[in-house]
């Protein structure tokens, strides 16, 4: 009967069609069933995934810059987390809050943990360092039970009375004299991470003291930037609140931002999580406004300077966080900055210190860059970890052209301490190879001609662990000294090597490795 039916013709050509989707459709379905699973495949979604998704907070990670277990174990449950991917006893899974759903973020976990290597291949120096003193002699303080701890948390020459000072996670600011005798400036309400030293015109000086507000990496916001009186017997009432409610914060740097005769300050809030890089403004009353430049965590250090010589004050900023780099703020003469990056790096590489310093001597400002951070979630030693110097290509634009691998390196300071007309290099590190190569926790790099460095490893492992380091001349003899700031108690803490057992001193905040060149007049750094 229904045969017989006559149908439409566009009934007809709607049956056909659909009749030739289905068929079309079961063949594919067929061919996709027959089609071995392939793991390049996911490999290759995987890659594409990351480029659009890990790019939202940082530079798009390398699966080589990681080694396998780090992974898997580490990095990459913490992208999980950012990523609003649940993780419950190391099964992964996807809610109404995911950016992505759960097949795509295993693609991902499947492309760093199929192409990442094994181990890490640790270069070896393409100069064998020296062991020895080079131009410098130990000089150490005499240890007292009231006194500093080996906790040291900041290190600074005060160029004003030329004399250097310390800070130490129990909260307290010292001021330490020529031979060496230590004196408690003020106990602060948590430890000092950084300090400016200013001197007024009635003599008065005055210590812009950065306190970090909690040690531990927690969101928490009680930093403050104070400033103590150093004259005199310290009150109390001596103290101005500038900055509170800061997160982490680390360093403070200084300049009259929007030239109306009262000097503001920028300050880093590291964070955790969260972070940020804040203006703290003047006002005409002597309260202090916080305005947001960046809203990013990570900032740890500071440089001023008129960067594009428009007569007004900028700012440069390390980030060490998720989003690795330095960021130069160019003044709007509007109260606020113009954002430019400088230099990019890696989630992974631990970005730890910058300096700004003419290396070849052409008037433009090159970049010494350490990294070597470890503490996060790959603790493995990294062949990336180490010394950079970037030169000044014109405009702002670097090229790198030296590296030196140090293990966990922390921070870098040029100067020319042989007083030989070029800039040397002074390195500490806090996550060196303590277990096979211990030696590199400092490091000297005297530079014997153009951008070529001789290595020397000063014997100097076992009485700290360097987390902080100064420069300046201490004596007052025309030489320049290296002070290191001991973090070495508790003993275990932050010690990423198995089968290793610290046999650093506990008990001295400090060293100092005297400068004893012949020559008599040292370059001061900048």
């Amino acid at each position: 009967m229904l045969l017989n039916n006559k149908l439409k013709p566009n009934k007809v050509i709607i049956i056909a069609v659909f009749s030739l989707v289905v068929a079309i459709s079961w063949l594919t379905g067929c061919s996709n069933k027959n089609k071995p699973y392939s793991v390049q495949d996911d490999i290759d979604d995987g890659r594409q995934l990351a480029t659009k998704y890990c790019t939202l907070c940082h530079q798009l990670p390398s699966p080589a810059l990681v080694d396998r277990a780090s992974w898997v174990s580490g990095v990459l449950p913490a992208m999980a987390k950012q990523l609003h991917i649940q993780n419950y006893m190391g099964q992964y899974y996807a809610d109404g809050n995911s950016l992505l759903n759960i097949v795509q973020w295993q693609k991902i976990v499947t492309y760093y943990s199929k192409t990442s290597p094994m181990n890490l291949v640790i270069p070896k120096p393409g100069v064998q360092p020296l062991k020895d003193w080079a131009i410098f002699s130990l000089l150490k303080p005499v240890a007292k039970p009231d006194g500093p701890t080996a906790m040291t948390t900041l290190l600074a020459f005060n160029p004003f009375d030329k004399q250097f000072y310390s800070g130490d996670a129990a909260n307290n600011f010292y001021k330490w004299d020529k031979k060496l005798n230590s004196k408690l400036v003020k106990s602060m309400p948590s430890p000092v991470t950084g300090v400016i030293f200013t001197k007024d015109a009635d003599n008065s000086e005055s210590a812009i003291l950065t306190c970090i507000g909690v040690m531990a990496p927690i969101n928490v916001a009680k930093g403050k930037v104070i400033q103590v009186k150093l004259n005199g017997k310290i009150k109390d009432d001596q103290q101005v609140i500038i900055g509170d409610s800061l997160p982490r914060s680390v360093q403070t740097v200084a300049a009259d931002f929007n030239k109306d005769g009262l000097t503001d300050y920028v300050v880093c809030g590291f964070g955790h999580d969260n972070g940020g890089l804040y203006l703290l403004q003047q006002q005409t009353n002597h309260t202090y406004v916080k305005k947001l430049i960046r809203n990013e965590a990570g900032g740890e250090q500071l440089i001023t300077g008129d960067f594009n010589n428009d007569g007004w004050p900028d700012v440069m900023c390390l980030f060490a966080q998720a989003d690795e780099g330095i960021w130069m703020f160019l003044n709007d003469h509007k109260g606020g900055f113009i954002t430019q990056n400088l230099l990019h790096f890696p989630a992974v590489y631990g970005s730890s210190s910058f300096q700004l310093v003419d290396f070849n001597h052409d008037g433009k400002p090159d970049i010494l860059y350490t990294c070597g951070d470890n503490s996060d979630y790959s603790k493995v030693l990294k062949p990336y970890h180490g010394v950079y110097v970037f030169t000044n290509q014109g405009n702002w634009k670097f090229k790198q052209t030296y590296f030196y691998h140090i293990d966990g390196c922390t921070k870098a300071i040029a100067a020319d301490f042989d007083n030989d007309g070029d800039l040397d290099i002074a390195t500490i590190a806090f996550f060196a190879d303590y277990k096979y190569h211990p030696s590199a926790g400092f490091t000297y790099l005297e530079q014997t001609g153009p951008g070529k460095f001789m290595p020397h490893e000063l014997p100097i492992e076992t009485y700290g662990r360097w987390l902080t380091m100064e420069v300046g001349d201490i004596d007052q003899d025309g030489k320049l000294d290296i002070i290191l700031g001991n973090f070495s108690t508790p003993g275990r803490g932050f010690v990423n090597q198995k089968g290793f057992a610290p046999q650093w001193d506990e008990k001295n905040p400090i060293i100092v490795l005297k400068n004893i060149s012949t020559s008599k007049a040292a370059n001061t750094p900048k």
